[in-house]
């Protein structure tokens, strides 16, 4: 069971110009191959199919752990999105007034004639995302392969994607992501490492670039951020601490559990689209 915060990871800051072409790129970020709805649901269907919890319970808790952390991370690209959507149409409750017009060769127009000016559950391209990117093969090492394999793959398309859209909403979004992203790497570097004896972590950074390059990861990075696994439950999951632990293998920082969520931020109360009967028409009756 899961118990849910009305609170976001971090703060996303607002753009003053709206890009939808912005928020397409962003979109890979969610339901991409590498986005986070992959991560959410191939270590959810991981953690949920583990056989032998009690001779593997480290890693177990580990998966699960990460798991659980991803459904924020959902939720923080999805508000991303939105908030780079924002404004991009004129407000208004005439339809005559043609008020899409102005979106109508946007990359992705889902965006618009399929959702409220909002997220949808796709990638850049307008492909939903699907269950197919979902493995779970039962072998742990099969599994944790899979997973550094696919938060490295998610860590290039975060680099991309910032080098693609400068709005600092998008911004903001990647470099933290970059930071928390990087800590799922380590983390099953560190899982590989102590299950084989093969030290996963001398492969590190992939891609090749170290996230303080990017001022939005630094900051995180500065405030020791990455080298922090959260355990998200008050009572459970009490053993990714023989795991996580160590020194981090970019700046030889201790690792560190942390009982509890991070504290977060209150989510942006995103404005009414009129124009798109977004959430209600001009017509609601009383």
């Amino acid at each position: 069971m899961i118990t849910r915060f009305d609170r976001l990871m971090t703060d996303l800051p607002p753009t003053k110009d709206p890009s939808p072409n912005a928020a397409a790129a962003v979109q890979e970020l969610l339901g991409g191959k590498f986005g986070e709805m992959s991560t959410l649901m191939n270590y959810t269907f991981q953690s949920f199919n583990f056989r032998g919890r009690g001779e593997k319970r480290p890693f177990y808790d580990l998966i699960a752990n990460i798991a659980t952390e991803e459904f924020a991370h959902v939720e923080l690209v999805v508000y991303a999105i939105n908030l780079l959507l924002t404004g991009t149409t004129p407000r208004g409750d005439d339809p005559t007034d043609t008020p899409l017009k102005g979106v109508k060769d946007a990359r992705n127009s889902y965006h618009f004639l399929a959702t409220g000016q909002q997220a949808f559950c796709g990638d850049s391209m307008g492909n939903f995302w699907t269950g197919q990117h979902v493995y779970s093969s039962g072998n742990l090492k099969l599994d944790l392969l899979h997973n550094f394999f696919l938060e490295c793959g998610a860590r290039a398309n975060k680099i991309r994607v910032y080098e693609m859209a400068k709005e600092p909403t998008a911004r903001a979004l990647t470099g933290f992501l970059l930071v928390r992203g990087g800590v799922h790497i380590v983390a099953y570097a560190k899982a590989l490492e102590k299950l084989s004896g093969v030290s996963v972590g001398k492969l590190l950074p992939i891609p090749d670039i170290s996230n303080k390059r990017f001022p939005e990861s630094k900051k995180h990075e500065d405030a020791g951020l990455h080298r922090i696994l959260y355990r998200f439950s008050p009572d459970d999951y009490t053993r990714v601490g023989e795991v996580w632990n160590g020194l981090h293998p970019d700046d030889h920082s201790e690792l560190e559990v942390v009982d509890g969520m991070p504290e977060g931020v209150v989510p942006p109360d995103l404005e009414a689209e009129p124009q798109l009967a977004s959430p209600v028409g001009p017509d609601e009756s009383d």
